[in-house]
């Protein structure tokens, strides 16, 4: 068998902001529903709920001299440091996110220039050929900045791609809305770089759907549910029609995955999902080992960090991974050979999945 060109991490790394925000600083909020109305149950019990549903119990907000791309810059940092390579030698740096650099203290989103061509600036890469660009894909952008680089990588038009998934999505959330609960700020990379073998290794499938047709609304701006607050616009989301999609799409899309990889799910090691909530990605779990006629799901498969980091977007999976790959998540690690599975979902309607093995 000829060998051929796959996509291997070679380094990556995280930035997980120090502020530590539990659930039990939301008790003085003053939740709002959507017509406008105060919240009749008291703060604790909608806490109390929120905490049983999502498994949320504290999430991390950046420091307010941080913004996005700062974030994003200490990941590459970390990812460069870990993959021990030459910095002039990527030929891509792809940054998802989808709200740009939001100061502290204005909700205005900054995208010129680009994240990524702050980041590339802030590592002083001098290479013109090292091409910087910004891929805004919901939640799901880092994974598809990941299938994206294989692509490169795989045509031969690139080596080595380095692709961050940032956000401080504590900054464009409506405190007065119950889901501002869910949000946090992080960053993570990873550094994908070719290399040849006669067997399948590294990204061996991937798979991803836009289902805008009846689904592009569930998450979009709005004003705040406090109707005689700022006029700016905020993110609003609703969430049991995510759920629904995310039941209904995610685990048909990992299966598909799985098929092209010729694998089964007993082949898998490891669940990565994106960090949604926790009783949403046992829910995809449970309904994935269905579609393989498999009632139970292995212990430890699905790693969690939603329950101290929350939900930051863009950057739950590369945060996640590098934690796995540090033996940093207590009762889980992995091996050479292991088959690992990501899986993200997010505005757009986006959902995205990949099948990797280590090497």
């Amino acid at each position: 068998m000829a060998n051929r060109i796959y996509s291997r991490i070679v380094g990556t790394g995280s930035y997980i902001p120090t502020r530590v925000v539990k659930s039990c600083d939301f008790l003085s909020h003053e939740f709002y529903g959507e017509d406008g109305v105060p919240l009749a149950p008291p703060n604790k019990e909608t806490i109390d709920k929120f905490t049983a549903i999502t498994g949320i119990e504290e999430r991390r907000y950046a420091d307010d001299d941080l913004v996005t791309s700062d974030l994003a810059f200490y990941s590459a940092q970390e990812a460069l440091a870990t993959a021990d390579i030459d910095k002039e030698s990527l030929d891509y740096i792809i940054v998802a996110h989808n709200f740009g650099d939001v100061a502290a203290n204005n909700k205005r989103s900054d995208f010129v220039p680009s994240l990524s061509a702050r980041v590339k600036h802030r590592l002083k890469i001098e290479n013109p050929r090292t091409i910087a660009y910004d891929l805004p894909f919901g939640c799901a952008g880092w994974l598809q900045g990941v299938i994206q680089g294989d692509y490169y990588i795989r045509s031969g038009d690139a080596r080595r791609v380095m692709v961050i998934g940032a956000e401080t999505l504590s900054r464009v959330t409506d405190p007065h809305d119950r889901d501002s609960m869910l949000y946090a700020d992080g960053a993570g990379a990873a550094i994908l770089e070719g290399i040849e073998s006669d067997e399948p290794t590294g990204v061996i499938s991937h798979c991803a759907r836009s289902d805008t047709h009846d689904h592009a609304f569930l998450l979009k701006l709005q004003k705040s549910y406090k109707l005689s607050d700022c006029n700016d616009l905020l993110l609003k989301m609703q969430g049991h029609k995510v759920f629904e999609y995310a039941l209904k799409s995610v685990p048909r899309l990992v299966k598909d995955c799985l098929t092209n990889a010729r694998m089964m799910i007993s082949d898998v090691s490891k669940i990565l999902i994106h960090q949604a909530n926790t009783k949403m990605d046992e829910a995809i779990v449970k309904r994935l080992f269905g579609l393989f006629n498999q009632t139970e799901v292995p212990r430890n498969i699905m790693p969690m960090t939603v329950s101290w980091l929350g939900n930051s977007s863009v950057a739950t999976l590369p945060t996640l991974f590098d934690l796995l790959v540090r033996n940093k998540l207590e009762g889980h690690r992995l091996n050479i050979g292991d088959k690992v599975v990501f899986a993200s979902v997010g505005a757009g309607m986006n959902a995205n999945a990949m099948v990797y093995r280590l090497s």
